[in-house]
């Protein structure tokens, strides 16, 4: 049997451990130059318009963003429930609601009827999910946003350079929050940036990272240690230099695999949307995780299940929403399989995969 094809593959080269190197024989590790030079470089890259600040992580992102635009106790903020549990996650970390609604089918995306129906007069706000890459359906969203006087906060943990209709994604809320866990489109080792729409937002999500104060000692608000390392950003500075490449390749193989399966939901691209394949998602009706188990048994393929257990089911957010029914939500959790769609896969990696998903989903039909 051939090698193993694993449906994630962080890429690290020489060049990040290079700048990596140089960073640890400067002696300044911490906070500094390196992480404001990758702060103004993700702005210029990705949203040239808008204020980027550099944390630990994507969840630090969510968490800081959210209280930096006041969301609190007694709030409420409109989510979806099919995403990593660090959506809902952040919203109860401020100690306000999150209100689970349904997706839609097309982008796995907030459904918005259905959050035009959750609106009620403790709506701080609504999250939409970028998911897998693809935009959310963010000219409806922001619509309704704006006829309720409510604001928009991005979950961008996987849309690096995704767009729709010419806008950036990133560039639509109050803010929004780009992952840079190994995994993602690109990588600082761990991390996550925050895009910003204001000069006050970006100084309190400033002082939220960094004990509150912008001076040493003089703490202004009550705060956290959220910074991101030289180390790190070093790492992402050399990263977006190759993000572009990335990305293109990622699309490269998303088209030969829409050009090849068989017998399988290939993902749906929306008109005016760029897509940038964090996951490449398909949908099986039957069996999916004996699909699964069979493309990695059977054929040395991995492929990954983002998300088996919708958020309103997990033990920890379930108290938000019990007896909640999402049935797109609960179908898409039963059917999405997620196969390698990462820059390291050759052409003969990708026949393989495209012959094995087929294999299996013939035998399933």
């Amino acid at each position: 049997m051939s090698g193993f094809i694993p449906p994630a593959k962080p890429i690290i080269g020489d060049d990040e451990r290079a700048a990596v190197d140089a960073v640890l024989r400067s002696g300044m590790v911490a906070q500094g130059q390196e992480v404001a030079a990758f702060e103004q470089e993700f702005s210029s890259h990705f949203v040239p318009e808008r204020t980027s600040i550099a944390v630990n992580s994507g969840t630090s992102g969510l968490h800081l963003g959210l209280l930096a635009a006041g969301v609190g106790p007694g709030d409420e903020v409109i989510v979806p429930s099919f995403t990593f549990a660090a959506t809902g996650n952040s919203v109860a970390l401020t100690g306000a609601t999150p209100v689970f609604v349904d997706i839609e089918p097309e982008t796995f995306g907030l459904d918005p009827a259905a959050v035009a129906a959750a609106i009620t007069p403790q709506t701080k706000g609504i999250m939409p999910v970028h998911l897998y890459g693809h935009p959310a359906r963010m000219r409806e969203l922001t619509n309704i946003a704006t006829e309720h006087g409510v604001d928009v906060y991005e979950d961008a943990a996987q849309a690096h350079g995704a767009s729709l209709h010419g806008q950036s994604v990133g560039s639509f809320g109050q803010f929004a929050m780009f992952s840079l866990y190994p995994t993602k489109n690109m990588t600082s080792g761990e991390g996550g940036m925050v895009t910003v729409a204001t000069d006050a937002l970006a100084r309190t999500l400033k002082l939220l990272r960094n004990q509150g104060m912008e001076r040493q000692y003089d703490n202004e608000i009550i705060g956290f240690n959220a910074r991101m390392t030289d180390i790190h950003a070093a790492v992402g500075r050399v990263q977006l230099t190759k993000v572009g490449s990335w990305t293109a390749m990622r699309q490269d193989n998303a088209a030969f695999f829409d050009a090849n399966l068989e017998h399988v939901v290939t993902p749906t691209v929306v008109e005016g949307a760029v897509h940038v394949y964090h996951q490449y998602t398909i949908r099986v009706a039957d069996d999916r995780d004996g699909f699964v188990a069979a493309l990695k048994n059977e054929y040395n393929v991995g492929a990954g299940v983002y998300y088996p257990i919708p958020n309103h089911r997990l033990p920890s957010l379930a108290q938000y929403a019990p007896q909640l029914e999402l049935p797109e939500t609960e179908k898409a959790a039963r059917e999405v399989v997620s196969l390698p769609v990462h820059p390291s896969l050759s052409t003969q990696d990708l026949e393989r995969v495209v012959s094995a998903v087929n294999s299996v989903a013939k035998a399933g039909a």
